[in-house]
């Protein structure tokens, strides 16, 4: 079948801390899908981590950036960015921000 939602009415919407974004999520038979909205400044470590209360990003992400910029460090030092029209997969234990 075919299942088509908009992210604008999302089943749930997570704020981040200090108004730096937000996640938009659909529930669906095959697991969460998200849309995240990183405003300029946002960092995993200070607008999520109070929020998770883990040290890093321990969640894995595949994803598509549509604009902007975000880069990836993982806990063992490796790092990259992501920028329009990028393909990324990360695994969990990272930090992020744009």
């Amino acid at each position: 079948g075919i299942v088509c939602k908009n992210f604008d009415s999302a089943d749930e919407t997570r704020p981040f801390e200090d108004g730096k974004g937000r996640l938009d999520l659909f529930t669906t038979e095959r697991g969460p899908v998200g849309r995240a909205v990183f405003e300029p400044g946002w960092q995993w470590s200070k607008h999520v981590k109070p929020i998770a209360g883990t040290d890093s990003c321990e969640a894995a992400h595949t994803g598509y950036v549509v604009s902007g910029r975000l880069k990836i460090v993982m806990n063992d030092g490796e790092s990259g960015e992501a920028g329009p029209g990028d393909f990324l997969r990360v695994a969990p234990g990272h930090d992020a921000w744009v």
